[in-house]
């Protein structure tokens, strides 16, 4: 699986952070970073992190 995120449109809200906290992360300086191949075990919640995205910022890839 593969995680894209698209960071011109992400505004940081951190929604997948909540979702998928082991692959969506909030820095320090409040920008968004991820693992863009987390293990294919947390697809569910890097799926829902997709969908709870208000930007819809997040893409999952086969």
């Amino acid at each position: 699986m593969k995680v894209v995120v698209d960071m011109n449109k992400c505004q940081d809200h951190g929604q997948c952070v909540f979702a998928a906290p082991d692959v969506f992360q909030l820095e320090d300086n409040g920008r968004l970073a991820y693992v863009s191949d987390p293990d294919d075990a947390l697809r569910d919640e890097v799926e829902e992190a997709a969908d709870v995205c208000p930007l819809q910022a997040i893409r999952v890839e086969a």
